[in-house]
């Protein structure tokens, strides 16, 4: 080491040094507490006597405790939402209505298709209730199970038998309908009824069974009512059929745009089937959709009441219904959205024949705020599901695509009802026999949320809502039904090939209650400046404290610190380094020059006035002390005893 470190090393070694370059860290610790403006500090150390220290150390822990529980109330509130509700009144735009006929299928157009399945469930409803288009529907025991078929083995009862079950049987015992016979059911029973709501414990059930490929595994699903048990029954031997039916043959099957709306009005004007565009729903045939943005062109409503909105009077032809598949007459509308699918089963409204329904609609458009505040979604497009719709994003679109791509993967083809996936095919059991049996069970695994769709689907984040207010109106009155249907009848000209009915008929009025727009919007409650500014008042209240006061302690207590903790280590790491060598050999000691003083032969520089007086003496070192001087020396004497003649000076007169 050089003199001049050596010196240095004595110096910092000796002098007291303070700040953040302290030897330890109570020194560090101590020196901030002196110099920092947090006053709690300073008091800890400045205080005289213990019981004061302690209440100081006392209140300034409370305080950085309220400060840490206040900023994590804060950081914990920074995600919460408030919900803000404006009311506008302005120009609305006028939502898409389509409208379905409850029958699908004009019966007359199906009947051959449907016949050998109409002819087995009339054959069921006979031998069970006893019914006969003749004869009374009381049930007739005496009778034969077999004379209901006329010798004919039927198909559709043999695929999916179905079964009547007793009160006073008991165990896994059942009725066969086509034999009369009672057979061992094997597998599970599913009871279909509700497990919420039990009226009245029915004496006798009816279901079906439905079986694998191999037969192995069965379900039997029973109905607490025969009604539902044959309608369920025969739906799914009905879908079976009509997925097998090209989809042109099936909309020429299903009602016209001229056969279903007779008048139209909209604002005022009136309107035609030009206005309608067709859509078509496997289980609800041909429904029209009005302002469903045809040419870029969205309609709008000039005044809010029920002259400016909807109105259209629908024939309903009760003649073609299909009696076994829907057992309601009338309609069914829907208001959505022009780029949303129209969902008719979820969310649409039934209209009555032979009564005028009015619909007052107001908008209601909400928007929620996306992540992190909530789990909604912009667009669906985050949403790991195949949107088969080919539409907008919505709940219950993504709940449809997700069963809808389930049924592919696990039964190998697609439910009827549902719009089909890339490349799959409808189900039916020429193709896929046991397809039946998967469906159920599929969608009982849904109900249970064991398919994972309710936990993969998110709510959409912006959608838009019409609260419908129904009311109904006999429609038309007895005094004006005699003209009113005559005149109804002239105008359609040949398109009515009888005279029209009033149960025939529904009007259906849609408008704006008013031209209220109410929006819902969910605002951050906090934002980053406002969360700033808050942990400010916080430390300022607790501790008289600001930012630059937390970049100090950060300093102090995480830099600083540590440089003293890795000092000492690395001091410590090389003392036990210098511990492991050999001694130094030894050095012939220098020679002395001169008449120098041993006691200050070092090897350093000089020290200065601080540190001298800090230094001890040299070990076995004797200082010499100083002779005094000889003052004889002082004297002046002549340097030669003789003068030079030439040099005397002669002597003045």
């Amino acid at each position: 080491m050089a003199p001049a470190e050596k010196i240095k090393a004595q110096i910092k070694k000796n002098l007291p040094v303070k700040g953040p370059q302290a030897p330890t860290i109570k020194e560090l610790m101590r020196w901030y507490c002196l110099n920092t403006n947090t006053h709690g500090c300073r008091r800890i150390v400045v205080s005289r006597g213990r019981l004061r220290r302690l209440l100081w150390i006392l209140f300034t822990l409370t305080a950085v405790a309220l400060i840490f529980w206040q900023c994590a109330l804060l950081v914990l509130s920074f995600y919460t939402v408030s919900v803000s509700i404006k009311v506008h009144f302005q120009k609305l735009y006028f939502p898409a209505v389509t409208i379905c006929n409850i029958n699908p299928y004009k019966y007359s157009a199906v009947k051959d298709l449907l016949s050998d399945l109409e002819q087995e469930t009339r054959g069921a409803l006979k031998t069970l209730f006893g019914f006969s288009e003749i004869t009374s529907r009381k049930r007739r025991d005496a009778e034969s199970w077999y004379s209901s078929w006329e010798g004919t083995r039927p198909k559709f009862i043999n695929s999916v038998p179905l079964l009547f079950f007793n009160e006073d049987e008991t165990g896994k015992v059942a009725r066969d309908f086509f034999t009369g016979r009672k057979r061992r059911v094997s597998g599970t029973i599913i009871h279909k009824a509700s497990d919420v709501m039990h009226f009245q414990q029915s004496k006798q059930v009816v279901g079906f069974k439905l079986c694998s490929n191999d037969t192995s595994d069965c379900a039997t699903y029973t109905f607490s009512s025969g009604v539902n048990a044959i309608q369920e029954w025969y739906k799914l031997h009905y879908m079976n059929i009509m997925a097998q039916v090209p989809l042109e043959k099936k909309i020429n099957m299903s009602y016209s745009a001229e056969e279903l709306l007779v008048t139209c009005f909209f604002d005022g004007v009136s309107c035609d089937t030009r206005n309608f565009t067709l859509f078509h729903h496997p289980m609800h045939g041909n429904c029209y959709t009005f302002n469903s943005r045809v040419n870029d062109t969205v309609l709008s409503t000039s005044l809010g009441g029920s002259e400016y909105g909807l109105q259209v009077i629908l024939y309903i032809n009760e003649e073609e219904y299909n009696p076994f598949l829907v057992s309601a007459t009338g309609a069914k509308v829907i208001v959505h959205q022009q780029d949303e699918y129209p969902l008719i089963e979820d969310v649409g409204t039934e209209i009555e024949t032979a009564m005028a329904t009015s619909i007052g609609m107001h908008l209601t458009e909400s928007s929620k705020l996306s992540e992190p505040y909530s789990q909604c979604t912009e667009d669906g497009k985050d949403v790991p599901i195949t949107n088969i719709y080919n539409t907008s994003y919505s709940l219950q679109i993504c709940l449809h695509s997700c069963f809808q791509t389930k049924m592919v993967e696990k039964c190998g083809c697609a439910q009827y009802s549902q719009p089909l996936p890339k490349g799959a095919n409808y189900c039916n059991y020429q193709q896929h026999p046991n397809w039946m049996y998967c469906y159920y069970k599929l969608q009982q695994s849904f109900v249970r949320e064991e398919l994972g769709c309710q936990a993969v689907c998110r709510e959409a984040c912006s959608f838009k809502e019409w609260t419908l207010t129904t009311s109904l109106a006999q429609w038309p009155s007895e005094v004006s039904e005699k003209w009113l249907l005559s005149v109804l009848s002239w105008d359609q000209g040949q398109q009515m090939k009888k005279k029209l009915n009033k149960t025939d008929l529904a009007k259906l009025l849609i408008f704006y209650k008013d031209l209220n727009h109410r929006s819902v919007m969910e605002n951050p409650d906090n934002t980053i400046p406002n969360l700033l500014s808050n942990f400010g008042g916080q430390l300022g209240l607790w501790l008289s404290c600001s930012v630059v006061c937390v970049i100090e302690i950060f300093e102090v207590f995480f830099v600083d610190s540590l440089s003293i903790i890795t000092r000492c280590q690395w001091q410590k790491a090389k003392e036990w380094w210098a511990r492991r060598q050999p001694p130094p050999c030894p050095e012939a000691p220098p020679i002395p020059q001169g008449q120098d003083n041993p006691a200050l032969d070092i090897d350093e520089d000089p020290p200065t006035f601080t540190s001298a007086l800090s230094l001890p003496p040299a070990p076995r070192t004797q200082v010499p002390g100083t002779p005094p001087p000889r003052y004889n020396t002082l004297r002046l004497e002549k340097a030669f005893s003789n003068q030079l003649t030439d040099t005397q000076v002669p002597d003045e007169c």
